[in-house]
């Protein structure tokens, strides 16, 4: 039994000419004293606007764009009992997985700058060497085999 205007609560809505229509919706509806006690009939008791939508037997954007007063009560009323409502807590968990994945990818984009550094490092040391090594090679009279190169056709 709703606590507040019988006739004008969204919870007591029949099939009766006399039902009250969802313009004279109170925002302390008894559906969102169900839902909040854990204890809903036509809902599965998510502390979403989508449970309250279905608990009083409306269609989501009746409550979004035409009652948004009644949304706001419900979720002020969530956090005031210090719950998170179910959507900001997935929220909150996609928020900290796209955190720990933002931490890994600048993990392996560092690694990949210091791999890149130490072959450019590499790179540079061969390439000081190469001539000191040709010299030396030319002096001592060895001889070098060249090793066939395999040629592969353009594009």
């Amino acid at each position: 039994m709703c606590v507040h205007k019988r006739e004008q609560a969204l919870c007591h809505r029949d099939t009766t000419p006399t039902a009250p229509a969802l313009v004279h919706c109170v925002p302390a509806c008894r559906n969102i004293d169900r839902i909040l006690a854990g204890a809903p009939k036509n809902s599965n008791g998510a502390l979403t606007i989508v449970a309250l939508a279905q608990e009083a037997d409306v269609p989501r954007n009746a409550l979004t764009q035409l009652h948004p007063d009644v949304w706001e009560n419900f979720y002020a009323r969530v956090r005031a009992l210090g719950r998170i409502p179910d959507s900001e807590a997935r929220q909150r968990k996609q928020i900290v997985k796209l955190k720990e994945l933002r931490a890994a990818d600048a993990r392996e984009l560092q690694e990949l700058r210091d791999d890149r550094q130490a072959l450019v490092q590499v790179v540079n040391q061969l390439t000081l060497e190469n001539p000191r090594l040709h010299s030396a090679l030319i002096e001592s009279g060895g001889r070098v085999r060249v090793l066939p190169v395999r040629r592969h056709p353009g594009p």
